[in-house]
């Protein structure tokens, strides 16, 4: 078990399915900014990292820190890595040449063009749930909107939009035996260690990534996918290994993270419904209450790096090879950054949440069509729903990666 002082196991995926353990992260912050937490072998342990500053200090530093190991507790080989490395598990110069083949798609200009197409698609999304009265906002709202604006981005068929859905859902929840049969940590992957996620799954979403790439060689467009086939690195294309990897990151990171900010947004206007109400009476603080929402809500929970070289931070010897987890949902709660973090407020301001990485090479590509995103559906949620109350429990998937809801079943008052 990984439960040293006080008993806090932050390998419990069971606990985390119940709740986030925000209390216990505010002991460790002040207890133990940086501490060792034993795992079940196979696994080694990890130095857990729960102060604002050294995540930051530890994401600039790539030398002595390194994503190259893979970002999340699984121990991968250096053959399994290779077969499925993606952007976010590299590091400069290799990292910052790919990189700069999806920069320029996702540039505030870039994404500024989408808007109206997101509000178009908020509404159709709004326009089937809201006359329910009671509905669940994941499926019929927060699951709808991301992938098809990603869907658009990348010019993927709309018709496969609902089974990229689900082989997302199957990898980035790849703990969870309700949404995957697969259950990494239960069951024998060994077969499966050179796919994403160590999951059958990430082999499907490979496959179907490599028809769609066939498609677009026959018929060359102006979209992501057509970006990605074209581009050169050092003089030469990308590989198929590239593509398969490039290709999945973006379905996976593209449509998940804002999916979970809107909906645990949502659940934190429930428990908040005076922030709801503030909201809609100020239409200038939707950009403050955008970024309140990815604080509080947290999508990703940790990215992990590897130690390559003997380091010492706060007093804590870290050998070579260790790894270490930076808690971003830790630091978006540090006392010693937000004035009264527990409070949910959305006129916050500043607001350097970690929700999206902050410094280094490795903040999220995204985060402009994230924020586009977040804001518009609060933006047309402020203007059609005037309350927003749970019709029933929440229910959190069973990962400490994300901050996932599977179900969030809501009954709405109309504006």
């Amino acid at each position: 078990m990984a439960a040293p002082r006080g008993g806090v196991d932050l390998t419990d995926l069971d606990a985390w399915e119940r709740r986030v353990p925000y209390e216990e992260f505010e002991r460790l912050r002040r207890e133990a900014p940086i501490e060792w937490f034993d795992e079940q072998p196979p696994n080694h342990g990890f130095w857990s990292v729960h102060r604002y500053a050294d995540i930051v200090e530890i994401s600039r530093d790539t030398a002595r820190f390194s994503s190259a190991s893979g970002v999340s507790f699984e121990e991968p080989t250096a053959e399994d890595m290779a077969a499925r490395r993606t952007v976010i598990d590299m590091d400069p110069p290799a990292h910052t040449k790919l990189r700069k083949v999806l920069a320029p798609s996702f540039t505030p200009r870039a994404v500024a063009v989408y808007e109206h197409f997101v509000r178009e698609l908020t509404n159709v999304a709004l326009d089937q749930a809201l006359p329910l009265g009671e509905f669940d906002f994941v499926d019929l709202v927060a699951k709808q909107v991301p992938i098809r604006v990603l869907g658009r981005i990348m010019g993927l068929p709309g018709d496969q939009l609902d089974e990229l859905i689900e082989l997302g859902d199957k990898l980035i929840a790849n703990t969870d035996p309700e949404i995957t049969d697969v259950v990494w940590g239960r069951d024998d992957t060994e077969a499966y260690r050179r796919f994403p996620f160590r999951s059958p799954y990430g082999k499907e979403l490979w496959d179907l990534g490599r028809e769609l790439v066939k498609d677009r060689l026959r018929h060359p467009s102006d979209d992501l996918l057509s970006t990605l086939l074209q581009a050169e690195i050092d003089g030469d294309r990308l590989t198929e290994v590239d593509l398969d990897n490039f290709f999945s990151i973006l379905v996976i990171a593209g449509n998940e993270t804002t999916r979970i900010a809107l909906a645990q947004g949502v659940l934190a206007f429930c428990d908040h419904p005076a922030q709801w109400d503030l909201l809609r009476s100020d239409s200038a603080l939707l950009n403050s209450a955008t970024e309140e929402v990815l604080r509080w809500s947290c999508p990703t929970h940790f990215m992990r790096r590897t130690v390559t070289e003997d380091v010492t931070l706060r007093d804590v010897s870290m050998k070579e090879g260790d790894k270490l987890v930076l808690w971003y949902v830790s630091g978006n709660r540090d006392e010693e950054v937000f004035s009264d973090p527990e409070r949910f407020d959305v006129a916050r301001t500043p607001n350097p949440h970690l929700s999206f990485g902050r410094g280094g090479p490795h903040m999220c590509l995204g985060a402009h069509l994230a924020r586009l995103e977040v804001r518009v559906v609060l933006d047309e949620l402020c203007r059609r729903v005037a309350r927003f109350e749970l019709a029933g429990a929440p229910a959190r998937t069973r990962t400490n990666f994300t901050n996932g809801l599977k179900r969030l079943p809501v009954a709405v008052g109309a504006a």
